[in-house]
This record gives C-alpha cells, structure tokens and sequence, in this order.
C-alpha cells in the first residue's frame, strides 16, 4: 500500500480469511485486528474457529478475547477499541488489517458510522428475556422495521441492543446511524464462497473438526461458568450443540442443522458484503483458495 490506511479480508464464515490475513501479515510484517462479534468473548474458542495459539504466534492479534461472555459489548465499544488501535498503528507507520465476517463490526470501521452511545440496560434485557425473543423481535419490527431487515429473528444480542436504544432514546438505532468515513485509504479484499455445494461439504467437514477439537466439551465448560441460559449459547452452532447435550435432539440432527443454518446465515453475509451493508468502497473478490501473493498485489 502506497500510503498508510487498512487493508480489509472479508467474506462469508469458512472461507479462509484466518490464513490468508496471517499469510499477508507475515509479508507486510502487519498486525491483524478481527472483525468477528462472537471472537471478541473469551472461552468461544472452537466454535467460533478463533486463530488458534499457533496461528497467532509471530503475527500481533488483537480484539480477541478481551471481554466475559456474560458481559456486553457494544458495537460503539468495539468502534472505539478498534479506531484508537488502528490510530496507535498508524502513528507507528503501519499499515493493520481488519479481517472478518461480521458486516457491521466491518462497516462501523470502514464507513465510520456514527452509533448512539447508550450502556447496557439491565432491567431492560431481564424484560425482555421474560418476553421472549419471538416476542421481541416482533417488537423490534414495529419499532425499527428497518433494522429489523438487518436482523436476524434469532439474533437476541442484536434486537436487544436494537430495542434498548430505541426505549433509552425514543428514536430508532437505524434513524441515529450516519456515516462519516475515515480519511484513510482503505483496501477490500473479499473472499467468495465458490460452488455451493463444495462450500457446504467445507462446512459439514469443519463441523466434524470443530467436535473432534473439542467443541462440545467447550460448552459443557461455558453452561458451567455461566449458565444454560447465555445468550451467546443460542448463537449459531452453540444453540444446536447445546440442544444436544441437553437431549433435546440427538447428535446428527444437532450437526446437520448447524451445517444448514451456516450455510444460510454465509448467504446472508454474502448479501451484506455485495449490497448497501457494503457501503460505497469497493471490494477485490477472490477465490476462497487465493494465495498471499494474489491477494498483496492490491495492497
């Protein structure tokens, strides 16, 4: 990169943006900033396919790991994380890399959003877990029919944030967003999905890897320290392995749907990354099995 900015590696769960963002890092000598709303909580390890302690050995990571899984943060508190960590990097005349899949961790860096500084509303959210997420979500359609479209009817983190907002400040979070972008250059690389039914065997293989590593054991250890009842245990794959260990299907059915439901929730991230959620920056796509060095040259 001629000058000093972000390079960002986006693109839908399971399409190999961990290796390609370290095998850039190596190269640039760069260090790598995760945009993934799930990898920011500590002990979700294996089914977030966090990069493991080997993968992050001789490349800096951050934004991994630094909060509870019972505490809450904001999509204002990783802005804020992120921003001052890629302001330090380029006081150093370095250039970060952001990677990740989730769009609106992406976009609040990328386009600068503007979001409602408002704390977590404990009375709120205990309101709310005794209305239901159906119910919620239901309200949140009403309230914000906007960001609901952005929302997905099972995400409980994000409609409750949605609704908190809305109930501490009487206006929607979609009608206080606005943009306003950072004055660096910016670089997107995507990675694509490939055959779809190649990807779907990639992630009914990852599935069978992430148990085999230890995924299940890694909930017991979750619902132990912190309840049956954690949001982040009904997130995708969690909320199916979790239904298993507590006999409410058996272990194929547990697996087939979290394979489907990822699949699902890829196409949803490919809408994202090719519509508005993008933002006006363009984006170099590439195969998911793109080296480094077709990659760099857009850097």
């Amino acid at each position: 990169m001629d000058s000093i900015g972000l390079i960002v590696i986006l693109g839908a769960t399971a399409t190999g943006k961990t290796s390609l963002a370290i095998a850039i890092a190596k190269q640039l000598n760069a260090p790598i900033l995760s945009a993934d709303s799930r990898q920011v909580y500590r002990h979700l390890d294996i089914g977030t396919a966090k990069p493991t302690i080997e993968e992050r050995h001789g490349v800096p990571h951050y934004l991994i790991d630094i909060i509870e899984p019972d505490q809450t943060l904001t999509l204002a508190d990783y802005q804020d994380q992120a921003q001052t960590l890629i302001a330090k990097f380029h006081a150093q005349g370095v250039t970060p890399i952001l990677v990740g899949g989730s769009g609106l961790y992406i976009k609040a860096i990328t386009a600068g959003l503007k979001i409602p500084r408002v704390e977590p509303q404990p009375e709120l959210r205990s309101q709310f877990e005794e209305l239901g997420q159906s119910y919620c979500y239901q309200i949140l359609q009403q309230v914000d029919p906007v960001g609901a479209s952005k929302i997905h009817a099972n995400d409980q983190v994000r409609t409750w944030r949605s609704l908190e907002v809305f109930y501490v400040t009487g206006q929607s979070l979609s009608e206080q967003q606005y943009e306003q972008p950072p004055n660096y250059p910016i670089v997107q690389i995507g990675l694509e999905c490939g055959d779809l039914d190649a990807y779907r065997q990639l992630v009914s293989d990852r599935t069978e890897q992430m148990i085999e590593n230890g995924w299940l054991e890694e909930i017991r250890n979750l619902q132990t320290l912190y309840g049956k009842d954690l949001p982040l245990l009904k997130t995708l794959g969690y909320g199916e392995m979790s239904d298993y260990l507590d006999n409410k299907t058996d272990l194929e059915t547990a697996k087939l749907l979290t394979i489907t439901h990822t699949c699902q929730f890829a196409k949803r991230q490919r809408t994202w990354f090719r519509g508005s959620g993008n933002g006006n920056l363009p984006i170099h796509w590439l195969r998911s099995a793109s080296t480094w060095k077709e990659a760099i040259k857009y850097c």
